[in-house]
């Protein structure tokens, strides 16, 4: 089998990504609980959740006998 050093090394110049924070797109809904973005759209019906809520929520009814 050849092995060929240069396989792994990138070729020109390397882009930094996409800057972290909210991600972009259509105004998503706040949360009921609190108020942060959801990951859904403003157009979703019903209590909406971000998923550190949605997280506890189930936390908290899967625990509940």
């Amino acid at each position: 089998m050849d092995v060929d050093d240069t396989y792994c090394e990138p070729s020109g110049r390397i882009e930094p990504g996409p800057p972290a924070g909210p991600a972009e797109g259509p105004p998503y809904a706040e949360c009921v609980l609190c108020r942060e973005p959801t990951e859904y759209p403003e157009s979703t019906k019903g209590a909406t959740l971000c998923p550190v809520c949605a997280w506890q929520e189930a936390g908290r009814t899967a625990c509940s006998g």
